[in-house]
């Protein structure tokens, strides 16, 4: 049986799906040739598909990669390789390349999953896309905050706070959103195609106040430059010189639009208002803290857009925080208040893939259309955590079709 699919399978495909599996391992070439007993050269072939694969090779390098021959010859959604795109847009040095290559690999390999699911339950993700938002030939701050205002009302979003933005552009939207072990210096890996549409990866390890504004800063991407691959460095609401900030306009525009987005003007200037009236003309430490709490933002992040909004002073991040103490101190400091206030960050759903990708991995796996070791691939977790979310899965879809029938009764 093995032989046959071997010699009708497409030996390109084959190889890209071997070429990735080896790099979310983090493998080498010459690693993947020593466990088939072969030369590198042998592997490049494999990878090109110009040479064909033995039976006993393919079940050594699944075993390795640790995956099943199954995933590697059962139809898929033929995919562009996101490294193709990244290529281009992002210039790698060998160690930004040795950092975020595995991620790369793993992101697409989850948002092939997507499609794949999809496709077993005959479930596409709703697309909700408006037009790309043209730019060119705008000032930065107004394009931002004229498409953040259109995006609020296109959604209707109102100016309220988006304490749950990541279920917003999943399910309003349509945007396929994975939360995944990344470098630190690393935020959002944002990826475009026809087949696949809008797919972005968040930094996982990331403050949840962080992870908001990279979904927001992310979402800017989509909505302006939609086919242009990017991947974002954590520069978060960082004041960078005019010089500059001229060079790098399209990351300018995704941090404005994030203000706007988050902070809506007339929404932020009627909570300052309305605290400074509740403590006789004064915004006080305190309210700040607050405020960047309602808004899901960082105390930085709204500090410097009170700033602009000539609603505080000029420096008052700076006197506050930054001359009083270093940068680790200072995080420290900030979190420390925080507690003391009460305000600790929303938890937001950071799993690993999104609620409706679960929600159809569980009904395949409950209608015999996929194996639980399946479920835990698409899940990307071990197969005692995959049943553990397995059935946190069915105690959720349980009680959701309870209270439907509650209130059909009621009705």
């Amino acid at each position: 049986m093995a032989i046959n699919i071997l010699d009708n399978i497409d030996l390109r495909q084959l190889g890209e799906r071997l070429q990735q599996a080896r790099k979310r391992c983090g493998m080498t070439q010459l690693d993947a040739a020593q466990i088939i007993e072969a030369g590198r050269t042998t592997i490049v072939a494999i990878e090109k598909g110009d040479r064909r694969l033995k039976p006993e090779e393919l079940i050594k390098l699944a075993r390795a990669y640790g995956q099943s021959v199954s995933d590697f010859v059962r139809p898929r959604p033929v995919v562009e390789s996101f490294d193709v795109q990244f290529r281009a847009a992002f210039r790698r040095t060998q160690e930004d390349e040795a950092e975020i290559q595995p991620v790369i690999a793993k992101f697409q390999q989850f948002c092939e999953n997507y499609l794949e699911l999809e496709q077993i339950m005959t479930s596409p993700l709703p697309r909700n896309y408006p037009s790309e938002y043209q730019t060119s030939g705008r000032l930065v701050e107004l394009s931002a905050e004229a498409i953040a205002t259109q995006e609020r009302q296109r959604l209707g979003l109102g100016d309220r706070p988006l304490s749950s933005l990541r279920d917003i552009l999943e399910q309003e939207v349509g945007l396929r959103i994975f939360y995944l072990p990344m470098p630190g210096k690393y935020s959002e890996i944002y990826s475009y195609n026809d087949l696949m549409g809008g797919c972005l990866a968040i930094n996982v390890y990331h403050p949840p106040e962080r992870q908001h504004w990279s979904l927001a800063h992310g979402y800017l991407h989509f909505l302006a430059h939609r086919h242009t691959a990017v991947v974002d460095r954590e520069e978060q609401y960082q004041k960078l010189p005019e010089s500059v900030r001229e060079t790098l306009r399209s990351k300018r525009l995704a941090e404005a639009f994030a203000k706007y987005f988050l902070m809506p003007t007339s929404s932020l200037l009627k909570q300052f208002n309305d605290r400074c009236r509740a403590n006789e003309g004064k915004f006080t430490p305190t309210d700040l803290f607050s405020l960047a709490h309602y808004y899901g933002v960082s105390v930085q992040g709204l500090t410097y857009r009170l700033e602009e909004m000539k609603l505080l002073p000029s420096g008052t991040w700076d006197n506050l925080f930054v001359k009083r103490c270093e940068a680790k101190e200072r995080g420290l400091k900030v979190r420390k208040m925080q507690q003391e206030l009460g305000l600790q960050p929303d938890q937001q759903r950071r799993e690993i893939t999104p609620i409706h990708y679960q929600h159809l991995a569980i009904e395949a796996l409950d209608q015999g259309k996929i194996t639980e070791g399946q479920f835990s691939r698409f899940l990307g977790v071990d197969r005692l955590e995959a049943r553990r979310i397995a059935e946190s899965l069915r105690d959720y879809s349980s009680g959701l079709l309870e209270d439907v029938e509650a209130n059909l009764i009621q009705g």
